[in-house]
């Protein structure tokens, strides 16, 4: 089974807990058997592989997200960059040319796309692979899967089949509707539209290269910044007449808000929370390193990291997106491929970081222009590389980088390191990066770096 997981959009819904850095997919909330937890895009990777050990997976995202994919699930899963954000109908399409070009994928193997984050039970992917051998069978250029409503939702787009039989051909699509038109489609069969469809991989190239003009994957890559903004279903799915539907009447939930999230956790605080007697239907999530106690609450979700605080109705929390964008503070926490940075403070000429490097890993060898860092091992050992001088570093060590000078670490075991960076114009642009011994960083194609 060849499946493309869709991994886009930036973090709104889930403030302060997601950001422009870290979507909600990336966000750990579910707690496993042994107390750890695991983050949507884990969780889902997990469960194809439980699922179909077998299945060739490529994750299709935008540069900003590569390094917390790699971080989450490794070095070696597959990954489709996007340059910049075109929607989801580019990305299908180049997805589609980088199986082709890059993984070697034959025209008539099926290809299953669905989004990385629904929170869903096995049942849901035993159904992918019946989506994928009923588009190998053909007798239709698109399979999707529709999700039969548990409510008239005005939050989904419904799919509209000829009949109510578990596989059916497609009557019509219908856009996001209000409750009355919702409950009316119900009656009629109609499901949600999950964005979760599969094709035979020839049929989406041919669709592709009838709408784009470009010759393999290298070349959409490099005109990809100059394509339309459009929708797979309004490119593609609606205005194709061979298309069926298969119903999936599972546990399916679209985690997109705190109010959905507080469903799906498994526990009522995650972090340092302490309760009254008098809270009813509260959930807890602190990042901080300091108590949160609630007193005599009712349905509410509380959310605190290094970015913000979020107090808010549960209800009331799906619809704080455009009080969130007037937000501007810049991101203090990020998941890098080789582990991930805290911003601890920050003020005038100064920015102070807490970098946590995992054994084995090393940061990209850079350079900044303006501004000068100075590294202080807190804990773990490593080697320091200035300028091509490599140096053997420990707890107490101090390596000082002036402007301009080329720089790494490389981690022998889990190192906790206070980066403390100094200028005028401190700016996450302000870097430029270096092949390190000749070796270019793993996991990343040349066209995918440019």
């Amino acid at each position: 089974m060849n499946i493309v997981l869709l991994s886009g959009g930036s973090g709104k819904r889930l403030w302060p807990l997601s950001n422009d850095v870290r979507s909600k997919q990336f966000i750990k909330l579910f707690r496993l058997s042994d107390g750890s937890y695991e983050s949507m895009v884990q969780r889902v990777y997990r469960q194809i592989r439980e699922t179909d050990p077998d299945a060739s997976v490529t994750i299709a995202t935008a540069k900003s997200q590569v390094s917390a994919i790699r971080n989450q699930l490794g070095e070696h899963v597959s990954v489709c960059i996007e340059p910049v954000r075109r929607d989801t109908f580019p990305a299908i399409a180049l997805a589609s040319a980088f199986l082709h070009d890059r993984l070697h994928v034959g025209g008539e193997e099926p290809v299953v796309v669905c989004p990385v984050d629904p929170y869903v039970d096995d049942a849901y992917f035993e159904k992918l692979k019946e989506l994928s051998d009923y588009a190998a069978k053909g007798g239709a250029c698109l399979t999707l899967m529709g999700i039969e409503p548990t409510y008239p939702s005005e939050k989904y787009g419904y799919i509209i089949p000829e009949t109510k039989d578990e596989v059916s051909m497609v009557r019509e699509f219908r856009e996001k509707p209000d409750l009355e038109t919702a409950e009316n489609y119900i009656k009629r069969g109609g499901l949600w539209n999950a964005g979760v469809f599969a094709f035979k991989l020839s049929y989406l190239l041919e669709k592709a290269h009838s709408l784009i003009d470009f010759r393999d994957y290298e070349d959409l890559f490099a005109k990809y910044a100059a394509l339309t903004k459009i929708s797979f279903d309004y490119a593609v799915a609606e205005k194709e007449k061979s298309i069926r539907v298969l119903r999936y009447a599972g546990e399916w939930k679209d985690v997109g808000t705190w109010n959905t999230m507080s469903e799906v956790m498994t526990e009522r605080a995650k972090g340092n929370a302490i309760f009254d007697d008098a809270c009813e239907n509260v959930n807890v999530v602190n990042e901080l390193d300091m108590p949160i106690l609630v007193c005599g609450a009712k349905n509410m979700v509380i959310a605190a990291s290094g970015d913000g605080i979020l107090v808010a109705d549960k209800h009331q929390s799906a619809y704080m997106k455009p009080y969130v964008e007037k937000i501007s503070e810049p991101v203090h926490f990020a998941e890098k491929s080789w582990g991930s940075y805290t911003v601890i403070d920050a003020g005038c000429g100064y920015l102070n970081v807490k970098v946590d490097l995992r054994p084995g890993n090393r940061m990209t060898y850079h350079s900044h222009e303006y501004r000068r860092e100075v590294w202080t091992v807190l804990s773990g050992t490593g080697t320091a590389v200035v300028d091509g001088v490599k140096t053997q570093i420990g707890p107490g060590d101090v390596v000082k980088m002036p402007a301009g000078a080329k720089h790494t670490v490389i981690a022998e075991s889990e190192m906790i390191i206070l980066e403390c960076q100094i200028g005028e114009n401190i700016s996450v642009k302000d870097k430029t990066k270096y092949p390190y011994e000749g070796v270019v960083d793993p996991g990343i194609a040349k066209a995918d770096r440019e």
